[in-house]
């Protein structure tokens, strides 16, 4: 069973509290998109980043000095956004580190899959970025099948909790044997159920927490995930989406 998580945009650098375990699997075609970025100039690239001033040139200073082997802080502690905030995984144990390396995968524009011991370095680049790279139009095209190709494992069963920028990276590639559950959460009117952004953000980094704190094999288990108030509705969910709800 694999777990499949967005990036965050805001990163830092921590080199101290873990060390990381390897190099990521892509990275080759990462240090096609960095050389192309760094070449170009700053308003192209603020452009791309659709971004501030502040931000632009923090991330144009780092895609010019950029190192890909050096300096590197492992991803599930890099990226600092609400999900991860909520994962909490600086105060992991061992087996919950060693469940995440085994279950869990970041999906990147940059990176394209991660582990989350894989070192990485702060970067800004969304999938849903429009950068051409050799005759592709776009990230999207740029990395094809080969996402969900190196994502999916024998069990052939993918919990998502990512955004849908990032998730449609894997569903477009979705064959029938594949079981493929997406995990919503949100409020229920008694006609829909209404999604809203941050606390989605925070309960899907709680739910890979109870998902490593229990061990969790089997998707059935995560129908148990209680935290923050939600609980699963049976009679709003399929054998596809999960639906958390809360008051």
């Amino acid at each position: 069973m694999r777990i499949i998580i967005s990036p965050a945009k805001k990163m830092n650098i921590d080199t101290d509290t873990l060390g990381y375990q390897n190099l990521p699997v892509f990275l080759e075609q990462t240090e096609l998109l960095m050389s192309c970025i760094q070449k170009l100039p700053y308003e192209e690239c603020k452009a791309l980043w659709n971004c501030n001033d502040n931000i632009a040139r923090q991330n144009f200073a780092r895609f010019a000095d950029m190192e890909l082997k050096k300096q590197l802080t492992p991803a599930i502690l890099s990226y600092e956004g609400i999900q991860y905030q909520y994962m909490a995984p600086s105060v992991f144990e061992n087996s919950q580190y060693d469940y995440i390396q085994e279950h869990l995968r970041i999906l990147s524009g940059f990176y394209g899959v991660l582990k989350p011991m894989d070192g990485v370095t702060p970067y800004r680049l969304e999938m849903q970025a429009k950068l051409s790279v050799n005759d592709k139009n776009d990230l999207y095209d740029f990395w094809g099948r080969q996402l969900y190709d190196e994502v999916l494992d024998s069990s052939r069963i993918v919990i998502n909790l990512a955004s849908k920028e990032y998730s449609k990276c894997i569903e477009k590639y979705l064959m029938p044997e594949d079981t493929y559950i997406t995990c919503v959460f949100g409020e229920y009117d008694g006609k829909k159920v209404r999604q809203k952004g941050t606390y989605a953000k925070m309960a899907r980094g709680e739910m890979v927490r109870f998902m490593a704190e229990n061990k969790i094999e089997d998707p059935q288990e995560i129908k148990k995930f209680d935290r923050l108030g939600y609980t699963y509705m049976e009679e709003l969910s399929t054998e596809k989406e999960y639906v958390y709800v809360t008051d």
